[in-house]
C-alpha cells in the first residue's frame, strides 16, 4: 500500500495523453489532407487546408467524447 498515493496522484496522466494525442493527431492528419487537396488543386488561400483543421478538431472532440466524456464514472455511488 506504500504506492498507492502516488498511484493515484498520476492515475489520470494516461488519459491526459490520451486525449492531447487524439487532438493533435485529428488536426494534423486532417488539416495536411487539406493542405495537400489545396496543392493539387491549386487553392490559394488555403482554404481546404482550414476546413481541414475544423473538421479534424471537431471530429476529434467527438471521439474523446465517445472514448472518454460518456460518464461512465462514478455518480454519486458508493
Amino acid at each position: 500500500m506504500a504506492g498507492s498515493g502516488r498511484d493515484g496522484a498520476w492515475a489520470g496522466m494516461g488519459i491526459g495523453w490520451a486525449v492531447t494525442a487524439t487532438l493533435v493527431g485529428g488536426i494534423l492528419v486532417w488539416g495536411s489532407l487539406g493542405y495537400l487537396a489545396d496543392r493539387l488543386f491549386g487553392i490559394y488561400p488555403r482554404v481546404l487546408t482550414a476546413v481541414g483543421i475544423v473538421l479534424g478538431a471537431a471530429g476529434a472532440i467527438y471521439l474523446v467524447y465517445l472514448r472518454f466524456g460518456k460518464g461512465e464514472g462514478n455518480h454519486g455511488g458508493a
